[in-house]
């Protein structure tokens, strides 16, 4: 265990909140300056995922692999915060990026 792992052992026993330096960074820098915009190619994966395809339909039509995609969904789900499919296609169609016509 290395000093940071008990030094949040330590304030959790105590009651408090113990972050690694590395965890603070992280936070502040999404506080300071949060990335919530899907890239093209996020909105792409949102597109077809609207359409009900796979993940590895999704890999065909965008010539990727399967781990790609789930990286992409992975950071859609983030930046969209969201935990599931569904989720992430309403709240995309709710921001408009997505439009049902």
């Amino acid at each position: 265990m290395n000093a940071a792992s008990t030094s949040c052992l330590r304030a959790a026993a105590t009651g408090s909140v113990g972050l690694a330096a590395e965890i603070v960074g992280e936070l502040v820098g999404q506080v300071v300056s949060p990335d919530h915009e899907l890239s093209g190619r996020e909105i792409e994966v949102v597109r077809l995922m609207a359409q009900g395809r796979s993940n590895r339909a999704i890999a065909e039509t965008l010539f990727l692999s399967e781990a790609t995609v789930m990286t992409h969904l992975v950071r859609i789900y983030r930046k969209l915060r969201v935990s599931n499919r569904p989720a992430a296609v309403s709240e995309a169609v709710r921001r408009g990026l997505l439009e049902f016509t």
